[in-house]
């Protein structure tokens, strides 16, 4: 099976293959306050996580979820400018799901219950620099080909 790092240092998801190959390395955008597990935290999880739940195959580019659900919104920058204050899920979900019972699964920790994500996000959107609520952001035709590429069950580890 294949497995992903996300390095928070660099802003960077790296996808490997069943033999540990690299496969791929995107620019992502990780918590703007940093790492963390406790939940309200805002922050990044980090260990061990698996993806739990892949959403979203199907919809168009730019597709607007809340709630894990698709709104029929499409994004756009007029969609955007009206609503300034939203947290854009865009395009696809990789719903995570902590490993490491104390760490990042389980009680005030738990990385499932956070809705911490791997997701698509506006465009105009800095990437290499922290600035989510605590998911890690792609670009979505990154995460398009990302989420072609892996399963759920896919090992993610997130490393500081």
């Amino acid at each position: 099976m294949t497995q992903i790092n996300v390095d928070l240092t660099a802003q960077s998801l790296e996808l490997f293959d069943e033999n540990g190959g690299a496969v791929r390395r995107y620019r992502v955008s990780t918590a703007l306050n940093g790492a963390g597990e406790e939940q309200g935290s805002y922050r990044t999880p980090r260990g061990a996580h698996v993806i739990r739940a892949k959403i979203g195959a199907g919809q168009p580019e730019n597709a607007v979820f809340v709630g894990r659900r698709p709104t029929g919104e499409i994004y756009t920058s007029a969609l955007g400018a009206r609503y300034p204050g939203r947290d854009w899920i865009l395009t696809r979900i990789l719903w995570l799901s902590g490993c490491e019972p104390g760490f990042n699964r389980l009680g005030a920790c738990d990385t499932m219950r956070r809705y911490i994500y791997i997701h698509g996000m506006p465009d105009a959107v800095a990437l290499g620099v922290p600035g989510s609520k605590g998911c890690v952001r792609m670009r979505n035709r990154d995460l398009l080909d990302l989420f072609a590429r892996v399963a759920a069950g896919t090992q993610v580890t997130i490393l500081e």
